[in-house]
């Protein structure tokens, strides 16, 4: 969650955004061999070409879902088991799932590098594609040890508006191409015209209060913190990521949504205020992994019923 000036990752993506399926298919093909992307037969398995393959081992591990050993082989990460392995959500069918990747995504600055820079440092509220490729490539020269190619910055940069704005059906765009990735559900950025684009802070009353209250368990587990400020938890830095820039939330937004995870959970947080600075508190050991169990039980129980 903290930004290495060392350990970053460009273009890895072979331009291609997350599509839905393709995590799926990734822990599907990996479940049958844990050596499937080693595979000279790769590109028979999973039924794609070979910089395909390639895409879908890279947002695999950008999402956090699997985690390489040492012998070269993935195993599922502890989130991964519950959402594709416990009953969870295999095929991203709740929203819920789609928010819990975006903070995966935009907190793995190693491993997602673009993204995790243009939710935690990128604040303009309205901005065109050679505004985001140019904070970017200052973002790098200012940050990175290593050299990145103004082609790659340039091909990242793209590739956020690719992600997360829904397509426009323009008929000259093969059909492939034209599928929107599943983070474009979460309305976090929006066209604003041919050239220009929204990015615009939101109360986010639709983001569930369970995938919240992980994303801030996640952070203070990272932080090895037990008490921090609301503006903690409002703004990022290059030490940590916040759950309000990562969501794009409102100040108000936020600290509603705080309030509410007191209430659901007041065993664990605590939220007071003093000479008008809002702290919260948490008061025992937290695993933000079991919240999400607990999210994707109920779930599974609602539809049940």
């Amino acid at each position: 969650m903290k930004l290495s000036s060392s350990n970053t990752s460009f273009g890895r993506h072979e331009s291609f955004a997350l599509r839905f399926g393709w995590l799926t298919k990734g822990v599907s093909a990996l479940r049958e061999d844990v050596k499937t992307f080693e595979r000279e037969d790769a590109t028979v398995a999973f039924g794609v070409g070979k910089n395909m393959v390639s895409a879908i081992r890279f947002w695999l591990q950008a999402a956090q879902i699997v985690e390489r050993q040492a012998d070269r082989t993935f195993v599922l990460s502890p989130i991964g088991e519950v959402v594709f392995e416990s009953g969870g959500d295999p095929y991203l069918e709740d929203e819920g799932t789609i928010w819990l990747l975006h903070w995966l995504l935009s907190t793995n600055p190693v491993g997602a590098t673009a993204i995790y820079w243009f939710f935690n440092h990128f604040h303009k509220p309205e901005f065109t594609g050679p505004e985001v490729a140019s904070g970017l490539r200052d973002f790098v020269k200012q940050n990175i040890e290593q050299s990145v190619a103004a082609a790659t910055i340039k091909n990242d940069a793209a590739l956020l508006q690719r992600m997360y704005v829904r397509s426009t059906g323009n008929n000259r765009v093969a059909i492939e191409e034209a599928l929107d990735s599943p983070l474009a559900l979460l309305n976090l950025q929006e066209r604003v015209d041919s050239k220009s684009f929204r990015a615009t802070p939101m109360d986010r009353d639709e983001l569930p209060l369970s995938i919240f209250t992980y994303a801030v368990g996640d952070l203070m587990a990272h932080a090895d913190r037990n008490q921090v400020t609301i503006e903690y938890l409002m703004y990022s830095d290059i030490d940590h990521c916040a759950p309000g820039a990562v969501f794009r939330m409102t100040e108000d937004g936020l600290l509603k949504k705080v309030e509410q995870m007191c209430i659901a959970y007041p065993e664990t947080f605590r939220i007071d205020q003093t000479a008008g600075l809002h702290q919260l508190y948490q008061l025992m050991h937290f695993d933000p992994v079991e919240v999400l169990k607990s999210y994707y039980l109920e779930s599974l129980g609602e539809e049940a019923a």
